[in-house]
């Protein structure tokens, strides 16, 4: 499989992993509502641009530490989810809550660096 979001491969190591699974999350919305609606070919590109994020994620160098096990564990319960007729792992909502939650923190911590910059600009005018 290719990757999907080319552009990103430098950018993408400049995230925060909130920033990171915001974005994971995004596209595992996307796959959720398009297998739902019956939608496969919607469903299998937005699942290859999930994995491809996901997969980004586990390798940046940053998360090879206690975050590693958590975010294979996430792979597969993702996988599981949305590939899988019988799931073995939590209900669906547990994980749009699991990434709803890292979507605001990364919003938050956008807000800040912008009133960072701000502040830093007033101060050097």
């Amino acid at each position: 499989m290719t990757a999907q979001h080319s552009e990103l491969s430098d950018r993408w190591l400049t995230f925060s992993l909130a920033e990171q699974l915001g974005n994971v999350g995004s596209e595992y919305e996307r796959a959720l509502v398009s297998k739902r609606r019956g939608k496969k070919q919607e469903f299998h590109r937005a699942f290859a641009r999930l994995t491809d994020l996901l997969d980004r994620t586990i390798s940046d160098a940053r998360w090879q530490n206690h975050r590693l096990k958590e975010l294979t564990l996430l792979k597969e319960f993702i996988h599981d989810e949305l590939c899988n007729e019988v799931r073995e792992y939590p209900d669906p909502r547990d994980l749009r809550e699991y990434f709803l939650f890292f979507g605001l923190l990364a919003n938050k911590e956008r807000a800040r660096a912008r009133i960072g910059n701000r502040q830093s600009a007033i101060g050097n005018e």
